[in-house]
């Protein structure tokens, strides 16, 4: 006997044969009555409620119902939920509550309904969210939680025996296949190697006979799940949450994708594939899978680079772009040659790159501050001494961390200082305080060393360490002023941090990587090229008449403030699908970047407001472009950013798919990501020509 509570319910059974006659196969009441139907035609006597499991009232006149008809009431199974409702971010307190209300607020009117009633079993269907969390999910993954700790918490005492299941994919029912359809790109081989009904029946009669109190129920190997989600958190144990590339030793089952596994065929497949498996974390990798589809990016496709550059093979960031697999990268890729970099002190004057005369043009009220941040969280205790010194040792390594800058009559001049310094760190006690005084105390600190820097003087680093307290772990901030560090320079930085300081935990003096071409010695270079005739080629098109007559952003106020504090901020965000689309189905139909997308979408959109269909933007690139061959920059910490301005115009097209092609073609035009434009406009020393 059965008693069966939904809060859509099913229609009278008098309306059944009416239901199934003018209903087609994916309607959900259709799929409900032919269930219901398959369980009577096995011979149970099924009983349909209608209620919201979180409405007490609701709930208790459905048992009363029950206990009418059946007589007793033997077992409960829970399985009520609402999936997740995406980025915290976008969360209101109703959103939360409608996740949170089917299995916390559920559970705690069934705790009241059955309190004084003697089950045989109380069965809480979980989901294995609650154990890997997952992203946009939190809410959803919290209230799963909240099921494993009630039956943690029921089966320390006596009465019902409680069971939590932390099932995994089913086939064909549950929120993990809606979750699926809406985030995987091929979500119907995720469900295919789900659990069947039949597996999740014979799941269930073990789990009832086991008298656990919580069990994970999984058709993957659910350790390596667990070891995938972790991939973007501390490999190590030392430090923390920091985009560290996956611990050597540390695998993952390659990925479902649409290609099937080809092993390399020649040494040059074999070493590009042993370095992704590396940066990736990845047991296995095949020649013609997809370099972004397993994971990859930007940033990734750099250090791709410099590994392979070790390996002796030469290739581009910009050539893992167009060639997106291991076959298609090894027919273009070269042998390499080493390239001479210095490996002691670099000190002496160096000559400001483009982007940092552009900083200076901007005259910012407090040049000194204009700084990046990280701030990490610690899961494990530090060696405060062993943190300096790790410190100490990345100062002298990385020659652009001793920048220091002097203002002339008409520029900044720019320096290398010597090893004499030491960074400045700080470490602070704060466990004494309460939680949101240490809070005020963080911003407060954080703020007095962003404000300490001096361009001058130096260093132009800050180190603090935060000990909050036996309960809460601790803090690292780093604080860089912004004109000797870039994005890449961060990742570069923070790996060479975590070998520093295991090396000095395990009684072993610093040795890092050998040092790649100085920042000092790419200014240099850099000032030569732009005084050669090379970049002159480009002036035509960078002083094309078309970019000087291009439409302005309407403004509703021509004259009003131009302050940060009168800027306002107008955010939107993508559907899981639109996400998935944007990061990997257009891109690998159309071998496109993302940022090709974005902008053909910005171009359409000012197109849109002003009628004009073309648009002058300014693009930011990495500035690592291997432009000389006596230069590799893949090792090397600076603030390397390449700013160009880009004239981008819409074909006569409504097509989104054209125009997204027009857009790349005029991009793919832009040599070395607009370095030319910097090189010309600030080294050339050609007045009229910068002017």
């Amino acid at each position: 006997k059965l008693v069966l509570i939904g809060r859509s319910g099913l229609p009278p059974k008098d309306e059944w044969s009416q239901w199934l006659a003018t209903h087609d196969l994916e309607n959900d009441i259709r799929r409900k009555i032919e269930k219901v139907q398959g369980l009577e035609n096995l011979g149970a006597e099924v009983l349909i409620g209608c209620a919201d499991v979180a409405d007490q009232d609701q709930m208790q006149a459905v048992v009363t119902q029950a206990l009418k008809v059946f007589g007793q009431i033997h077992g409960v199974i829970h399985a009520a939920g609402i999936g997740g409702g995406g980025l915290m971010q976008l969360q209101t307190p109703e959103k939360l509550k409608n996740v949170l209300a089917a299995k916390v607020k559920g559970t705690q009117v069934l705790d009241a309904l059955f309190k004084d009633s003697q089950l045989d079993f109380l069965v809480l269907f979980s989901s294995r969210r609650a154990i890997l969390g997952g992203p946009g999910r939190v809410d959803y993954c919290a209230a799963n939680a909240f099921l494993d700790a009630i039956a943690r918490r029921h089966s320390s005492r006596p009465g019902t025996p409680t069971i939590s299941i932390n099932w995994g994919t089913w086939q064909e029912a549950g929120m993990s296949v809606e979750a699926a359809q809406q985030v995987h790109p091929e979500f119907e081989k995720v469900l295919a190697n789900g659990m069947s009904a039949q597996e999740g029946w014979e799941a269930l009669t073990r789990v009832l006979q086991s008298g656990l109190s919580q069990l994970v129920v999984s058709p993957e190997d659910f350790q390596a799940l667990i070891e995938q989600s972790n991939m973007v958190s501390v490999t190590s144990g030392v430090l923390g949450n920091l985009p560290f590339p996956p611990q050597p030793g540390v695998k993952h089952p390659r990925p479902q994708l649409g290609t099937a596994y080809i092993a390399p065929r020649n040494p040059v497949e074999q070493s590009l594939a042993q370095v992704w498996q590396r940066l990736l974390g990845l047991e296995q990798v095949g020649v013609h899978d997809n370099f972004f589809e397993l994971g990859g990016d930007s940033v990734v496709s750099i250090q791709v680079v410099a590994q392979a550059h070790q390996a002796g093979i030469k290739l581009t960031p910009q050539q893992i772009f167009e060639y997106q697999t291991i076959a298609e990268l090894a027919a273009v890729a070269l042998a390499s040659k080493a390239v001479w970099a210095e490996q002691g002190l670099v000190t002496g004057s160096v000559p400001l790159t483009p982007v940092q005369q552009w900083f200076f043009e901007q005259n910012q009220p407090e040049p000194h501050h204009w700084n990046q941040t990280i701030f990490l969280e610690v899961l494990q205790p530090l060696n405060s001494a062993f943190l300096e010194q790790a410190f100490h040792g990345l100062l002298q390594h990385h020659d652009a961390l001793r920048l220091r800058f002097t203002p002339s009559e008409s520029d900044w001049n720019q320096v290398n200082a010597g090893s004499e310094e030491s960074v400045p760190f700080v470490k602070l006690d704060l466990s004494a305080l309460s939680a949101e005084e240490q809070g005020l105390a963080l911003e407060a600190t954080a703020t007095e060393l962003q404000a300490s820097l001096d361009l001058s003087k130096g260093p132009i680093m800050r180190i603090a360490l935060f000990n909050l307290g036996a309960t809460r772990t601790d803090r690292l901030l780093i604080i860089i002023h912004h004109l000797a560090v870039d994005v890449v320079s961060w990742r570069i930085l923070l790996e060479d941090l975590q070998t520093a300081y295991q090396q000095l935990l395990a009684g072993k003096a610093i040795q890092l990587s050998p040092k790649t071409t100085s920042f000092k010695q790419w200014a240099e270079r850099l000032g030569q090229y732009a005084c050669s005739e090379e970049p002159k080629y480009e002036l035509d098109k960078w002083l094309a008449v078309s970019r000087t007559q291009v439409a302005r952003i309407p403004m509703d106020h021509p004259e009003g403030a131009n302050t940060i504090s009168s800027a306002d901020i107008v955010s939107m965000t993508l559907s899981p699908d639109e996400t998935e689309a944007l990061l990997h189905e257009v891109p690998a139909i159309h071998h496109t970047r993302t940022e090709e997308i974005l902008l053909t979408a910005l171009v359409q959109a000012f197109a849109q407001l002003t009628g004009i269909p073309s648009l002058l933007v300014d693009l930011e690139g990495s500035g690592r472009e291997a432009i000389f061959d006596d230069v590799d920059l893949s090792r090397t910490i600076g603030w390397f950013t390449t700013i160009a301005p880009v004239l981008l115009g819409l074909e006569e097209t409504r097509n989104p798919v054209e125009a997204l092609k027009g857009i790349k073609e005029q991009l793919s035009n832009l040599s070395n990501q607009g370095i030319g434009y910097g090189a010309l406009r600030y080294l050339s020393g050609d007045v009229a020509t910068a002017q």
